[in-house]
């Protein structure tokens, strides 16, 4: 009678929470509400629905709110600047030019490839996109190849990193929640990402540029080629300067590996220099110098580029701190609870678990940012009684399945289209199909890789 009564409950809240998630996709994807304003008044829907008292309710949104942004806003903040930098020096030309020189126009689209995945690390996949379409429509009308089977290695390259490598801000969500190994989920992550960025960019791209040749906007070609030539900074000062945060933490990483009980003053010092905020910090103002003054740029002009770019990122730090809210009132409404009970009794492979239920958010709300955020706050209780799950794998499945099926409730998917000039039918031959297989095949190769770790 009582087993009765508990799964009963457990479904009743499921059911409460499915409510208020249709409740978020209606308002955000057939009336166009904002996202963040949406997310809240979907907190408060569920926190009722599931009976709970309205400081409980206040308490969590406002916990889950700052929990969430305490790390990650700074991680958005200072990782804009870096890639602020990175676009005013020309950094991100350098970096393209000299790939594209290495491995020859016959195999540019793994250049391209290379290019996204490099150039992602420090960047938000909308930054990134706008990095790199001019250097996307050069290359393109210099080798006379189609535009999609440059463009789509760049945005396969850019996406992988956006779900899957950290310390861009969606994994470290999912690495917070579910207590994962820094060093150890980045290095997963790229035996993991580059064979998916392998095979959604310039395989699945030279496919798709046979099939589909659309025509950018003449002007806007023009606009990119027609550019005051410039020194750009050397390849070996860019490179370095975009993947010092990257290089820190895994120092960090490898230093509590070696020494756990912290027993010598250099593992602090690498452990401090190693957390995400430290080391992004270092790089940002190391890039000042670097990619800055180094490049002739005045103080007056390197402190504009600090503060002007901030403010794009505004909308995105509410939507991911919404998205933090709505996970902690699924955790303390009974909701993560309920589902990981459901799951712990079907013997649910956590990985496959994870995915679904990020994939399932993605194509509801648009957002992998939001479908990561929200879906840790599902998995987290489920991980949490599954002691011999890999939590690294499972970050990566969380990330894999935020990727998947973009659709016209994204705002990449409208980008990408708009920048490329293609009808929606278009866009979902290839830009849709683009973000599935890399969602599908990152968990394919989380399930091959947690057979043998």
């Amino acid at each position: 009678m009582l087993a009765t009564y508990s799964l009963s409950h457990n479904v009743t809240l499921i059911l409460w929470a499915l409510i208020s998630i249709a409740f978020l996709i209606v308002m955000i994807a057939r009336f166009k509400w904002n996202p963040f304003v949406t997310l809240l008044l979907s907190c408060l829907l569920l926190g009722f629905l599931a009976g709970m008292k309205s400081p409980d309710i206040i308490k969590a949104i406002t916990s889950g709110l700052g929990g969430t942004l305490g790390t990650i806003a700074i991680v958005i903040g200072l990782g804009t600047m870096l890639g602020k930098m990175m676009a005013e020096s020309g950094g991100a030309e350098r970096i393209a030019t000299t790939l594209i020189n290495l491995f020859g126009e016959t195999r540019v689209h793994w250049a391209m490839m290379l290019v996204g995945f490099i150039v992602g690390i420090p960047v938000f996949f909308e930054v990134g996109v706008i990095l790199l379409i001019p250097i996307v429509f050069i290359v393109a009308r210099k080798t006379n190849m189609s535009l999609l089977q440059i463009g789509i290695p760049v945005l396969a390259g850019l996406s992988t990193v956006h779900g899957l490598v950290p310390p861009h801000p969606a994994p470290m969500i999912a690495i917070d929640a579910y207590q994962a190994n820094l060093g150890r989920t980045i290095l997963y992550s790229l035996i993991v990402g580059l064979p998916t960025a392998i095979i959604a960019g310039p395989l699945f791209g030279k496919i798709i540029g046979r099939r589909i040749q659309p025509h950018p906007n003449e002007e806007l070609v023009e606009q990119f080629s027609s550019k005051d030539t410039r020194k750009l900074p050397g390849f070996g000062i860019t490179l370095f300067t975009i993947l010092l945060p990257v290089l820190l933490m895994l120092v960090g990483s490898i230093a509590s590996i070696a020494d756990p009980d912290d027993s010598s003053p250099l593992t602090a010092i690498a452990e401090f220099i190693g957390h995400e905020v430290i080391a992004l910090l270092i790089a940002v103002v190391f890039s000042f110098f670097s990619l800055g003054f180094s490049r002739g740029f005045t103080k007056d002009q390197v402190s504009k580029f600090a503060s002007e770019c901030l403010a794009p990122t505004a909308t995105i730090i509410l939507i991911i701190g919404g998205g933090g809210a709505f996970k902690q009132v699924l955790i303390n409404s009974g909701v993560g609870d309920a589902i990981a009970d459901i799951a712990t009794q079907a013997h649910v492979n956590i990985i496959l678990f994870a995915w679904f239920v990020a994939a399932l958010i993605r194509v509801a709300t648009g957002s992998a940012t939001v479908a990561m955020t929200t879906a840790a706050g599902i998995v987290a209780p489920v991980l949490a009684m599954n002691p011999g799950a890999n939590v690294e794998l499972t970050v990566l499945a969380t990330g894999a399945g935020s990727l998947v099926l973009s659709h016209v409730n994204d705002a990449g998917f409208w980008m990408v289209k708009e920048f490329f000039n293609m009808s929606v039918a278009q866009t979902l031959k290839s830009w849709t199909v683009m973000e599935t297989i890399l969602s599908v095949v990152g968990l394919a190769l989380a399930l091959v890789l947690s057979a043998f770790i």
